[in-house]
């Protein structure tokens, strides 16, 4: 699962081949021991994250959405990422 970004000891990763949820463009969250998942509309869809974390991943979302669209469109067509910028 490819890193596309990192700030605050959060992961950001992506990884389109992922058999539950991959019809649904998302990120995967990680932040010591919390994970969860984040659709592009900043809903997190499983998991559970500290609150002043997730409020900081759901602003980085809806900032760079057209990043991660792009993102996963690539990754989707083509098999490649690039890393986006952090918070």
């Amino acid at each position: 699962m490819p890193i596309i970004s990192q700030f605050y000891g959060i992961i950001v990763s992506v990884y389109f081949n992922d058999e539950t949820k991959h019809n649904l463009p998302h990120v995967h969250i990680r932040y010591n021991e919390y994970k969860a998942v984040y659709d592009f509309e900043a809903n997190m869809l499983s998991g559970n994250l500290p609150l002043k974390q997730r409020k900081l991943i759901e602003a980085w979302i809806i900032i760079r959405k057209e990043e991660l669209i792009t993102l996963w469109n690539l990754m989707k067509d083509e098999g490649r990422f690039f890393k986006i910028r952090p918070l």
